[in-house]
């Protein structure tokens, strides 16, 4: 049990990532954040992994104080990372990937920027991308050209794993969300462009952002090779990606990012079919016998904060 409020909640997403947890990047992330001189936490959310991700966290936070375990029925990263922004109890939030490209030792860069005013703090890989295919340079460099051409003209990096908000923001900006309206659930962990939308929401409602320079590798074991197979995956969901890029945009020009208040999520007047899948009273996921450390994230429609 936590005893004392943490500063910083380190939230982490979790669908398949067997092979990153292997190499051991929860000790990392733990080894790391003993040496600090503030509180923290971290939040793993299994998104109902089809490998064994959900076993190797569990036996790796055994022996992990602060660290806990949540699951989710599948919902896609987004939700993973909206059902760790309300279990989280800290004050300043860390949203990392389990990959841990960019280390979490970063994290003190970014930081003195949030003590220095600014309400997010993103860390970004510039122009360079050291150990990713060429395929993906070139995406990446045609995904960044064609996002500033429509928002975010003075961000270069939007895609980078690794930013840091204050809770209260992220409370107010996740429920505007697209990936908060839809009715079905996706398949599989889809990339997508959320992270342009939750910039540029965050920018809209007048908060500073902060883009900085981190160390950059990609250590992603799932991402080894870039077979046929992947290349078309990829480029499907770059044609995916620019599509969203486009939809904010459309959205914006027809208004309707106008109302931005926190929408009502009560069910009382909503048949359950009628609502977005996010906001469905989740059946429970199937699991093993969970230790102490493990929870059930609630209702991840539920708003409402306790603390």
């Amino acid at each position: 049990m936590l005893t004392e409020k943490p500063i910083v909640s380190v939230i982490i997403p979790c669908y398949d990532e067997a092979k990153n947890l292997e190499r051991g990047v929860l000790d990392e992330v733990y080894e790391h954040l003993l040496l600090q001189d503030f509180s923290w936490e971290v939040i793993v959310v299994n998104d109902e992994s089809t490998d064994n991700s959900r076993y190797l966290i569990a036996q790796s936070i055994l022996k992990k104080e602060h660290f806990s375990l949540h699951d989710i029925p599948h919902g896609g990263k987004p939700a993973a990372i909206w059902a760790g922004i309300q279990e989280a109890r800290g004050t300043v939030l860390l949203l990392t990937d389990m990959d841990q490209s960019t280390p979490i030792a970063e994290l003190n860069k970014l930081l003195p920027w949030f003590q220095q005013g600014f309400d997010m703090v993103i860390g970004s890989r510039g122009i360079t991308r050291d150990g990713s295919p060429l395929m993906r340079k070139i995406g990446s460099l045609g995904f960044r050209t064609l996002r500033r051409l429509f928002l975010l003209r003075d961000i270069i990096d939007t895609q980078c794993g690794f930013k840091l908000c204050s809770r209260h923001v992220a409370m107010q900006v996740f429920p505007q969300l697209w990936f908060c309206k839809q009715k079905e659930r996706p398949k599989g962990w889809t990339v997508t462009a959320f992270d342009v939308e939750m910039l540029f929401l965050t920018e809209r409602r007048g908060h500073r952002i902060k883009e900085v320079f981190v160390n950059w590798s990609n250590r992603d074991q799932k991402e080894n090779g870039f077979r046929t197979s992947r290349l078309a995956k990829y480029v499907n969901e770059s044609v995916d990606m620019c599509a969203q890029i486009i939809r904010v945009k459309l959205n914006q020009l027809m208004g309707k990012y106008k109302n931005t208040s926190s929408p009502s999520m009560s069910h009382d007047d909503s048949h359950e079919d009628d609502l977005p899948y996010i906001n469905r009273p989740f059946p429970l996921v199937n699991s093993p016998q969970k230790s102490a450390r493990e929870n059930k994230c609630p209702n991840l429609c539920d708003q409402s904060d306790p603390r």
